[in-house]
């Protein structure tokens, strides 16, 4: 892995003119908060535009209208028009606007790579899914500061999305990479030893694989800490997002798997820690809230006051922190070895997670059954990587890896 998408950590003073920002996934959990923060702090962003898959065209188009987006997007071709008169109503409820004030509305499948180009300074792109690498690299191309929340195309893209980063260009919004980005303020890259990044556990900590199989969606949807959508929140139960989270600090930070540990801290307040060659140790802790990654993503790398509250220093806390088991919860450890692989491996374990997670949904695959089928489709994976990865190269693996999946989880016909 080269240099490029590392990040970097000098200062820039303020900027006096408002940042123009892009979100990409506005409608969405990260898209919404991210709102609340732009909306709460006008005079440092503006929104210039909007994308969404169509889901929820009511929410899109009050987006739209409160903000003055000058362009949205809509994934799906069907969506457009109910988005178009949504957008005309909410218009008309909110001021009376001339036809030329209301944003251009873009729609199908590359309306969100498209959006993720137009002219702005941050790109937040907070969509979900593999769908996020087209955003991911058309921001890139385009010049843009990423802050990315999509891990799934940095992990997909791999050597790609670094070839193409210029230093510092990406900036994470995961909590778990943006306390490593803040801890690596704290030391020289030479003294740095190793990463630890903290894992809240999931619903089922402390169970066994064999008290794992009866496992239902419901329970699995029931995350002890965060409020996130269906398929991070079963990543989060399968431990998945850790594993997708280890491959993404090495992508960001330029780390060896050697030195990347993941520790389980139940209480999910202290996000991530580095540790120094002295044996000193700096974490970052404030409470489960997403604004504070998203907005020093949006400003970085300047800090937005107030994002969100704080700990209370005044109350008694007990933050504990223990080893993964990593027999009953084996998504960490295959993520390291695919990482270490390198090449399409990540692509293909990330494809074949998001196939398995639906099966686990629809009633077609128990709990554990995901990451068996994982390992099996990353073991029938071809690991010769080419010398350069293309993204013809990472969208085939991608597709090969779906393929298979389905066929091992009986849904075939399911897309």
């Amino acid at each position: 892995m080269g240099n490029n998408a590392r990040m970097e950590f000098t200062r820039e003073p303020p900027r006096d003119a408002p940042r123009d920002v892009v979100v990409l996934g506005s409608t969405g959990s990260i898209g919404t908060q991210a709102a609340d923060i732009i909306r709460r702090n006008r005079g440092r962003f503006r929104v210039t535009g909007l994308a969404a898959g169509g889901g929820n065209p009511a929410l899109l188009a009050s987006q739209a209208v409160e903000f003055g987006a000058e362009v949205v997007a809509v994934a799906g071709q069907a969506r457009a028009d109910d988005l178009r008169r949504a957008i005309q109503a909410e218009a008309g409820r909110a001021a009376p606007r001339r036809a030329g004030q209301l944003p251009k509305i873009l729609t199908g499948p590359e309306a969100i790579a498209e959006v993720a180009a137009w002219p702005c300074d941050v790109v937040l792109n907070g969509v979900t899914g593999a769908v996020g690498l087209a955003a991911t690299l058309a921001a890139i191309d385009a010049g843009r500061v990423l802050a990315l929340a999509n891990k799934e195309s940095l992990i997909m893209g791999g050597p790609l999305v670094a070839g193409r980063a210029a230093p510092g260009q990406i900036v994470p919004v995961d909590s778990e990479h943006s306390a490593l980005a803040q801890c690596l303020r704290g030391g020289r890259a030479q003294e740095v030893r190793r990463l630890v990044v903290t894992a809240s556990g999931g619903p089922f900590l402390h169970r066994s694989r064999d008290e794992l199989a009866d496992v239902t969606p419901e329970q699995a949807l029931a995350h002890p800490t965060w409020s996130m959508g269906p398929v991070i929140t079963v990543n989060s139960a399968t431990l998945v997002n850790k594993g997708l989270e280890l491959i993404e600090a090495h992508l960001l930070f330029g780390i060896g798997f050697a030195d990347i540990e993941v520790v389980v801290h139940r209480q999910s307040v202290v996000h991530s820690m580095v540790e120094f060659a002295d044996g000193s140790t700096i974490a970052q802790a404030s409470p489960p809230d997403m604004r504070i990654p998203i907005a020093l993503a949006l400003a970085w790398p300047d800090r937005v006051p107030d994002a969100a509250s704080p700990v209370d220093w005044t109350r008694s806390h007990t933050w504990t922190f223990e080893p993964l088991d990593e027999e009953a919860f084996p998504a960490v450890g295959l993520a390291r070895e695919v990482g270490t692989a390198g090449g399409t491996a990540p692509a293909v374990y990330n494809a074949a997670n998001e196939v398995c997670v639906d099966a686990f949904l629809t009633g077609r695959l128990r709990f554990p059954g995901i990451i068996d089928t994982v390992a099996r489709v990353v073991s029938e994976h071809d690991a010769s990587a080419p010398g350069v990865v293309t993204l013809e190269d990472v969208l085939a693996a991608d597709g090969w890896a779906r393929r298979r999946a389905r066929e091992l989880t009986g849904t075939g016909g399911r897309r």
